[in-house]
């Protein structure tokens, strides 16, 4: 989502500008700001932005970067207040949230014009008109100006779209790699997905049978149905950026003829033997839109997903449970509920695979929630039908 609103300010040639405020992740316009260039120092620009001030660069871009590190490293040192000691792991991961969104405020402060062809008219800036096409959509004549580091987010977005992500549940490469679009999440975490190849069929699985994958992102777990040898699977998704991203990696793996894409919050119509869905894991407020892939206020999409589940699985279907279990190990729900909510929906838990993180977060002492990461296990719940026999 992008704030359209604009930008005025007087350049340091005396000529009026206007650009209008690009913001994905929804921040509102700097309401003051000033001019900042190659002759600003790291702690000036630290006290500025502190102020509250909004820098405009207008020196060499390559300069803005270096200058952008410096602030992180000011940011950094400084120790952070607490209000509490932070005695419990979700008391901990609340001011940890609070930390980095302080820490993401001050940080995009320092602003970069981009010109109506979409290039950047700063010295030694690179080239980004591709990078911002494909989010931006079109250039529309118009100035922009927005944060530095969403730049660097839009330019690291299109390499990750270039590149692609492996992933071996796919098979072997290249025809392997998912390439995720700008705001839609990454299928880094391969290891659920690897829960997802290694799963049994369900009991009404056969060569006909329709499986529904909610809130299809990349396209990933569609893709690997698919491959499995699924060969009707409707996957939804209410994000258009994630539908063309599924679409395009769905018909570079070879597997859209398989699958039909709808947009949709959470199930299409209809009854399938087979329901999978990886929701986000963490029952928190996001911050941007960006982070809707991660936290999911009060597990809405948690608790939809469950509570609408047997009513659009045939009998002796089963729906996968792609969740990790860090909410639990930082306090923020209990395994209680979970297990509450599967019984209200008129489910019975079929069998569970377990996986153990891969990421380097898991392993590093240094991570203020490593407690929390250490422990954690993400699992494929197979539900079902209360009624059906347990596995």
């Amino acid at each position: 989502m992008t704030d359209i609103s604009s930008v005025s300010w007087t350049d340091a040639s005396g000529q009026a500008q206007t650009a209008r405020w690009r913001s994905e992740a929804a921040v509102s316009a700097p309401h003051k700001w000033a001019l900042a260039d190659d002759t600003l120092n790291a702690n000036t620009a630290y006290r500025w932005v502190c102020e509250g001030t909004a820098l405009i660069w207008q020196g060499d871009f390559q300069n803005a970067r270096q200058l952008l590190q410096a602030l992180a490293r000011r940011i950094d040192r400084k120790p952070r207040k607490l209000k509490a000691p932070a005695t419990q792991m979700a008391e901990a991961f609340h001011q940890h949230r609070q930390g980095q969104a302080q820490r993401a405020r001050l940080l995009g402060m320092l602003l970069i014009p981009v010109a109506p062809d979409y290039s950047v008219p700063l010295r030694r800036a690179p080239e980004v008109r591709q990078a911002l096409t494909e989010v931006w959509g079109a250039p529309d004549g118009q100035p922009s100006l927005l944060t530095l580091r969403e730049l660097q987010g839009l330019i690291g977005a299109h390499e990750w779209r270039k590149k692609g992500v492996e992933i071996p549940a796919l098979g072997p490469a290249p025809r392997n790699r998912i390439h995720p679009h700008y705001g839609v999440f990454s299928p880094v975490r391969g290891e659920y997905v690897e829960l997802v190849r290694q799963a049994p069929w369900p009991a009404a699985w056969g060569p006909e049978a329709r499986a529904f994958d909610i809130g299809a992102g990349t396209g990933v777990l569609s893709a690997l149905l698919a491959r499995r040898g699924a060969r009707q699977v409707v996957a939804t998704d209410q994000d258009p950026r994630a539908l063309a991203c599924a679409e395009a990696n769905l018909r570079q793996l070879g597997v859209a003829n398989a699958v039909q894409l709808v947009q949709q919050d959470l199930f299409p119509a209809g009854q399938a033997a087979l329901v999978v869905c990886n929701p986000p894991w963490l029952p928190a407020r996001p911050s941007s839109p960006i982070e809707h892939a991660v936290y999911d206020p009060d597990s809405r999409m948690l608790r939809g997903f469950l509570a609408g589940l047997a009513a659009h699985l045939v009998p002796q279907g089963e729906g996968w449970l792609i969740l990790s279990d860090l909410a639990e190990h930082l306090g923020l729900r209990s395994r209680r509920q979970l297990m509450g909510w599967i019984a209200d929906a008129g489910l019975q838990v079929l069998g569970r695979l377990d996986a153990r993180p891969q990421h380097p977060k898991a392993s590093d002492p240094g991570d203020p929630l490593h407690r929390a990461r250490a422990a954690e296990v993400t699992s494929l719940w197979r539900l079902g039908h209360a009624a059906a026999v347990a596995v």
